[in-house]
């Protein structure tokens, strides 16, 4: 079985870390170069930068963030808020990183999903799903959470992973920042559908969150923020727990197995 990936997401606005409820409510989490760092330090898999509030404007800015973050870190970095076509794509890639994410822009020109793939390979092209629980199924939202399409999450996935997407970024609005949960039941119908792996984020508060949807919710990564951010949980500890419990997690090179701490 392949590893499972724990991947932290630095949501970024001005050039600081934010972090919110239910993509509202925005506070101060840090810097992002600083918190970076501290990752990459303590094992996480991956890094994910989302602009939340991103313009043509502060591109540059943004640009400025991709390369300190990417001068902190050995790890796949990837990027995304505003990446409207192949142009900002090139940008983020130029300024450090390995993968762009599209929500809104894939949404509107699902074309771009396959000009992006063929340009820089399926790995390097993430769908980024914001989903609401309405109706019985999952309608996705779009522009940070903030306006509803009359796409279905199951189906935009299946659509997305057909036209070359590499991995579907699934993030439950219901849940994000709560600290209740992932959306198994979400994160389950999406990994059922797609042969692409599946990246669960919204929701995360404890261990056993992170357990529950490698297993019952079927994700192969899982992504956080606010556990991560206000040092409430240390990644090291999360994957001895998952370890412990017989989830696969790559471990850094150095640590005991018995758990008990680095060697290097």
């Amino acid at each position: 079985m392949l590893s499972k990936r724990i991947i932290a997401c630095l949501d970024v606005r001005d050039g600081a870390v934010v972090k919110g409820i239910n993509f509202e409510g925005l506070r101060s989490a840090g810097d992002p170069a600083a918190l970076a760092r501290r990752y990459n330090r303590e094992g996480i898999d991956e890094v994910v930068i989302l602009d939340v509030t991103a313009t043509i404007e502060k591109r540059k800015a943004l640009a400025r963030t991709i390369h300190a973050v990417a001068q902190e870190i050995f790890l796949p970095l990837c990027v995304g808020g505003g990446i409207r076509d192949e142009e900002h794509a090139d940008a983020a890639i130029e300024a450090g990183a390995d993968k762009v994410s599209l929500n809104t822009a894939a949404i509107a020109r699902p074309e771009l999903l396959t000009a992006l793939a063929r340009r820089y390979g399926s790995q390097a092209v993430i769908v980024a799903i914001d989903a609401k629980r309405e109706g019985g199924g999952f309608r996705i939202y779009v522009r940070s959470g903030q306006q509803a399409t009359e796409r279905d999450a199951i189906e935009w996935a299946r659509e997305a992973a057909d036209r070359g997407a590499g991995e579907i970024l699934l993030t439950s609005i219901d849940r994000d920042g709560t600290k209740r949960g992932f959306d198994c039941e979400l994160n389950a119908a999406v990994s059922e559908a797609v042969p692409i792996p599946v990246i669960a984020s919204g929701g995360a508060g404890t261990f056993d969150h992170f357990f529950d949807v490698f297993t019952e919710g079927k994700a192969d990564a899982a992504l956080a923020a606010s556990i991560f951010h206000y040092a409430e949980r240390a990644v090291v500890d999360l994957k001895r727990h998952l370890r412990d419990r017989g989830i696969p997690v790559r471990m850094l090179q150095g640590w005991k197995a018995g758990g008990d701490g680095a060697t290097a």
